[in-house]
């Protein structure tokens, strides 16, 4: 099969690959589309260590089932399908409590660092553990399927946090996590949605997204915007989609005494934290790793038309140009919030 290889930091390789053996309880996945996430483009000049060449990236995909295990049961050829980015083991106490995206044994398709190396789904085949599959309505193109491993990870950030009907909530960040969070919020009857990014292009997504306000910190005093939004009462709820101190720090100061913040952004691996800010004001801390169950409503919510992602996909192109459209992203290009590869 041919499949984009990250051979070295910011050097990919489209080129021929042994096709993948399934195990009995696996699939073999013929990718239709595949999309690059932002973690991708940290493994592509080698800052997240977790994409150590060489290997094939890649965990948001969608595709058709070629050839089935003995032991597969629920599916069958020719059945249209995406899948959960994670592999988890089912034993460990996370994962025998529900939380499967804690699991202690956890592995990413398209993730090579110091404890695993697991090719992923920028290639034409992919062998994938039944257990982690989900049919696709008839409805949902497989460019659209391939977003909804980033709709779960919003929706999860979502779940995370206690949003009440009426709850003013701040969205920091509005890449293509932000803008799937402002997609969902948009449904759950908030009192004001707030988007803050220093992206003009992110934040007239935003508000066609359903944000009903946007903040740009490269213009805007934030706080001083925050009060104008909530007449002096600042935010319930906020979201925090970045990373660095800060985003996390215009979260916080955002939220009112009593707030809520849920940190889903990871980009720094130690932030500046405003302890006493945090403490005398009782503000609840929450985080959101990945996903954990939440596919099906996503499916669900595409297939209904509630949530719509064809508008975040501002560039699909052959898997054959995957090297060109790397160094595109990676150099910023202009009004693409979402790109997908098609094998």
């Amino acid at each position: 099969m041919k499949a984009l290889v990250l051979t070295e930091y910011k050097h990919f390789e489209y080129k021929d690959v042994p096709d993948p053996l399934i195990g009995p309880d696996e699939v073999l996945l013929r990718i239709k589309a595949s999309a690059v996430c932002g973690s991708d483009l940290f493994g592509y000049d080698g800052r997240s260590g977790r994409r150590i060449p060489p290997i094939i990236m890649g965990h948001e995909a969608a595709g058709i089932i070629e050839a089935v295990g003995l032991d597969v049961k629920r599916f069958s050829v020719g059945d249209r399908v995406t899948f959960d980015s994670t592999l988890y083991c089912r034993k460990c106490y996370p994962c025998l409590t529900g939380r499967i995206n804690l699991c202690d044994n956890r592995r990413v398709f398209g993730v090579s660092c110091d404890d695993y190396s697991k090719d992923g789904a920028l290639a034409e085949l992919l062998a994938v553990p039944e257990y982690i599959l989900y049919k696709l309505p008839d409805n949902v193109t497989f460019e659209e399927a391939s977003l909804v491993e980033p709709l779960a990870i919003a929706l999860h950030a979502i779940n995370r946090t206690n949003i009440c009907v009426g709850d003013d909530v701040i969205v920091i960040g509005c890449g293509t996590i932000g803008q799937l969070l402002i997609k969902l919020l948009s449904k759950m009857c908030c009192g004001i949605i707030a988007a803050v990014d220093i992206d003009n292009e992110k934040l007239e997504a935003a508000i066609k997204n359903g944000a009903d306000n946007i903040i740009d910190p490269g213009k805007d005093d934030v706080m001083r915007r925050v009060y104008e939004l909530t007449n002096g009462k600042k935010i319930d709820k906020a979201i925090e989609a970045v990373g660095v101190s800060e985003t996390v720090g215009f979260a916080l100061n955002s939220l009112k005494k009593g707030g809520e913040l849920t940190i889903v952004g990871n980009i720094q691996k130690i932030i500046d934290f405003p302890l006493q800010l945090v403490v005398t004001n009782e503000i609840t801390i929450h985080s959101a790793c990945a996903s954990s169950g939440e596919y099906e409503a996503c499916l669900k919510l595409i297939g209904s038309g509630k949530i719509d992602l064809s508008d975040l996909i501002g560039l699909a192109a052959p898997l054959s140009e995957g090297a060109g459209v790397f160094e595109s992203l990676y150099s910023g290009a202009s009004g693409v919030i979402k790109a997908v590869l098609l094998p």
